[in-house]
């Protein structure tokens, strides 16, 4: 079939090239004055979601939690946390941003609960209880250790001993998660429950939470330690992660929730995958029959280099699996910290934000990241997230990307709250508040409304060819394409100043974004691109 055939039915499936925006709930905006953001405050902010231009967005955990990790403990999968707001406010949160013409994704947590969800108190209470098989339980060894050697994610073993069953149960991140079992059938049902519970109410996506984490080796096997050097201060990185996550078994599950997807016309999901070999596992999930797209770590690391993302994109586009691709969210140091500089450059700021919406994929941009919002530091007596509180201060933990969205840089709380906040409104945010950004037509914030509108008319950069033209550690160039238009698109990602020979053809510059600099007389086809500069130029149709 043609590439003309595929392309049409990309542009039918309004996930592929989408730019989805990630709200961190608690953090986005508080409507009732108790410092913590809600639904209500969620629904007061869509038409600023909407004026961006983004396509939807992505809503971070709400559910009914003990808030032991931001959330990530559920204890109750189809109520909405009072905190948060009740499920008649979540309805008319999306019955609005349905109207604004916003898709809704939700996060759903499947590998693990809270250990205060009804479903682990009757696991926990006895090995012949009705779900005493719902989680993962294993018999100590004869001297009382843990079953095998697994580590849990945020330091210390995976294990932890249940005195009413006296046996241990896995948890694979804190000890307030345990592990679901999902290699028992009863409870792979009632997850496909769960997930039938929101799309009914019109969710458009799930984002799935640790997905390559659901399934665990039923033979309990110890892990390998890692061969290659490393120095991480988390002992969890010391082992090769073979038996614990990333199961062949997963497959067969995924499939099943798939099918419950295609019960909804037009719905999607996204998953996440954390583990070493995160593009062949995005390739693997996202084959037909299992998921729509999957997104990684490969672009959230401590380095900006072109080679990497040029490979990881490649890499994608050679296994044809669909990727989603995002520079920061809330469980990583903020892109403008890690690749804009310190503080960061407001060039390097637009060429960011210029890069990932150039990328072949579906973009997820994290809240504050259309404004350039630095990295936080949160003070160690205020710290929320478990790990920071086990690694401080080596490892300051992702507090420091949870901090509340500043909308008034005049107003209370930075408009977030006229309470003090659960997190400390960061200093260095405040120069760079909607309000402020809104009156500077240079700003982060009006560059990103120009790219993402840009996006969304170039059927080139949403679900076009990715043709790589030049990369290195300080350089990418690609040509993205559909049919006869073309767009050319080149970053200086160095401190120096590079050559920008020109590609065969007639260009112009994309109309009405602010380009990077060139600089110096032209050099027969050759001009200089400042540090910092980028390109996107549009091919000029004969």
């Amino acid at each position: 079939m043609s590439n003309a055939f595929f392309e049409s039915r990309m542009q039918q499936e309004w996930w592929r090239g989408a730019v989805l925006y990630e709200v961190y709930p608690r953090s986005f905006q508080d409507s009732n004055a108790d410092g913590e953001g809600d639904l209500p405050g969620l629904t007061q902010r869509l038409e600023y979601l909407q004026e961006l231009g983004v396509d939807g967005l992505w809503i971070g955990p709400f559910f009914r939690s003990p808030m032991k990790d931001g959330g990530y403990d559920v204890a109750d999968y189809q109520s909405v946390d009072p905190r948060f707001g009740t499920l008649e406010d979540f309805r008319e949160m999306l019955e609005k941003a349905h109207r604004l013409g916003l898709k809704v994704i939700i996060d759903q947590v499947y590998s693990h609960t809270s250990n205060k969800h009804p479903w682990f108190l009757e696991s926990a209470r006895s090995p012949s209880s009705s779900k005493a098989d719902w989680y993962v339980w294993a018999d100590a060894q004869p001297d009382g250790s843990p079953p095998n050697n697994w580590l849990g994610r945020f330091g210390g073993v995976a294990w932890e001993w249940g005195s009413q069953r006296r046996q241990y149960y896995l948890h694979n991140f804190i000890v307030e998660q345990p592990d679901l079992n999902l290699h028992h059938p009863e409870v792979q049902e009632a997850i496909l429950e769960v997930a039938r519970f929101w799309l009914k109410l019109g969710v458009d996506g799930l984002r799935l939470d640790v997905a390559n984490f659901f399934m665990h080796d039923p033979l309990l096997r110890d892990n390998p330690p890692r061969t290659e050097e490393h120095t991480e201060v988390n002992p969890y990185y010391f082992q090769q992660h073979v038996y614990d996550r990333s199961r062949p078994e997963n497959l067969a599950f995924l499939r099943r929730l798939r099918q419950v997807l295609d019960e909804f016309p037009e719905r999607m999901t996204v998953a996440e995958i954390a583990c070493d070999q995160q593009l062949e596992r995005m390739a693997e999930y996202t084959r037909p029959g299992l998921l729509h797209t999957a997104y990684s770590f490969a672009l959230l690391g401590p380095d900006l280099d072109g080679e990497l993302i040029a490979s990881a994109v490649q890499e994608a586009s050679q296994h044809q699996a669909w990727p989603s691709w995002a520079f920061s969210n809330h469980d990583v140091k903020r892109v403008a910290s890690r690749w804009a500089g310190d503080p960061p450059e407001l060039s390097r700021v637009r060429m960011l934000l210029a890069l990932l919406l150039s990328l072949r994929g579906t973009v997820f941009l994290y809240q504050g990241e259309e404004l350039g919002l630095p990295h936080s530091e949160v003070p160690q007596e205020r710290l929320q997230d478990p790990e920071a509180l086990r690694f401080w201060p080596v490892h300051r933990g992702r507090d420091g990307a949870r901090t509340p969205m500043p909308w008034d840089v005049q107003g209370e709380q930075a408009g977030f709250s006229r309470h003090e906040p659960w997190l400390p409104v960061e200093p260095a945010h405040l120069p760079r508040s909607v309000n402020l950004q809104e009156m500077q037509p240079g700003s982060p914030l009006h560059f990103s409304r120009k790219v993402i509108g840009y996006r969304r008319q170039r059927s080139s950069l949403k679900v076009g060819e990715f043709d790589l033209l030049r990369a290195d550690r300080g350089w990418l160039e690609f040509l993205r394409s559909s049919g006869l238009e073309v767009t050319w698109c080149a970053f200086n990602l160095s401190g120096d100043r590079r050559p920008l020979p020109l590609p065969e053809g007639s260009w112009a510059a994309a109309p009405a974004i602010e380009q990077g600099r060139l600089s110096g007389a032209r050099l027969g086809q050759e001009f200089l691109l400042e540090p910092g500069g980028f390109v996107l130029w549009e091919n000029q149709k004969e």
